[in-house]
């Protein structure tokens, strides 16, 4: 029977991990990528590393996230992580629309979902955690991009395409990556774009996570989050979709559950195939990734995404959602059986940008 998870690992984690396999105190980081329902996937691997694989760790372990991702990296941080994600997962998966809603509308849900996610203590326990150090990414716009009117807004995103099909490195005329951390310092440095830190806190925690999942043209932006550069602040996605940070800087392994085998490193990159992540950065990842066989045998082919809201009506679309939630937890029994005999973890894939 083919496994529902694939493993795909750079040159430094995979000579790592096939002399001492899977080892929760090896990995000093774990990221969570943008992509909003198609994280569902990776529930089951979720609720597995939160509440046992990473249970027992008395050491430091980075978080890193952007919009839905950062969102399920807070749940890491929580005292009960795995009724955090599920809530999340609970409320995401179920939530129902207006036949044609509106900024505000989607706006208000996302911000109740985030609420619902924290609980009523959670971002308390996630500033004061002991070992799970949050990260969160989010973009502080620069000209029309930081509009609220609807035309003003897509021409700023129209030219921050134009410029990014050219160089990647012009996304900082029309952004400026924020880094939300807790702890000290951050867990890296960030250098290859403008990059601004703020310290995370009870009274910006919700801020900060709205603002790094503020999609453009979908929610509002966020402005002037405490304690951090005044400004508006969008999708943390624009800038870091799938990552190209400097993961190999990172002191041990870098975990990173994804549900995709290929990664992007930002939102206006999807439809530029010459535009590829830095290899050396992801020497020492791991991506955790469900298998093509798996995917194959989920409804319609493929993992859920945004995309599902547009061509399935609420239903349809709901009952789909709890499916892919379900067959995700296929992903961690399979992990954990290669965290305790090691057996599958052979077939570890190189990476390949």
């Amino acid at each position: 029977m083919s496994s529902a998870l694939t493993l795909i690992a750079g040159p430094k984690a995979l000579q790592h991990i096939r002399s001492r396999g899977l080892k929760a105190n090896d990995f000093s980081l774990m990221a969570g990528a943008s992509g909003g329902p198609k994280w569902f996937i990776l529930f089951g691997l979720d609720k597995y590393l939160s509440g046992e694989f990473f249970k027992d760790r008395r050491t430091p372990l980075h978080t890193i996230g952007s919009s839905a991702g950062a969102w399920r990296m807070a749940c890491f941080a929580q005292n009960d992580p795995v009724a955090a994600i599920t809530r999340l997962a609970e409320h995401y998966s179920q939530e129902r629309y207006s036949e044609k809603p509106d900024v505000a509308e989607i706006t208000a849900k996302a911000r109740l979902m985030v609420q619902t996610t924290l609980g009523s203590n959670g971002a308390a326990e996630v500033i004061a955690h002991s070992t799970i150090r949050t990260h969160i990414l989010a973009d502080r716009c620069r000209g029309p991009a930081a509009s609220e009117q609807a035309w003003l807004q897509l021409f700023g995103l129209a030219l921050a395409a134009g410029a990014n099909a050219l160089s990647r490195r012009a996304l900082g005329l029309f952004f400026e990556r924020v880094l939300f951390h807790t702890g000290p310092e951050p867990a890296l440095q960030l250098k290859d774009l403008p990059t601004r830190t703020a310290p995370l806190h009870t009274q910006n925690l919700e801020q900060a996570l709205m603002a790094s999942g503020a999609i453009p043209m979908v929610l509002s932006g966020v402005s002037n989050i405490a304690d951090a550069p005044k400004g508006v602040y969008r999708d943390g996605g624009i800038v870091d979709y799938h990552f190209d940070l400097p993961f190999n800087e990172s002191k041990g392994l870098v975990l990173y559950p994804h549900f995709s085998q290929q990664v992007t490193p930002g939102w206006l990159d999807k439809k530029l195939p010459y535009r590829k992540v830095d290899p050396r950065h992801y020497d020492n990842v791991l991506m955790l990734t469900p298998s093509r066989e798996m995917v194959a045998k989920l409804p319609y082919g493929k993992i859920s995404d945004r995309n599902d809201f547009k061509h399935l009506d609420a239903d349809s679309r709901l009952k789909y959602w709890r499916t892919v939630l379900l067959e995700s937890e296929r992903m961690a029994e399979d992990l954990h059986e290669m965290v305790t005999t090691g057996k599958g973890l052979e077939n570890i894939q190189p990476f390949q940008p």
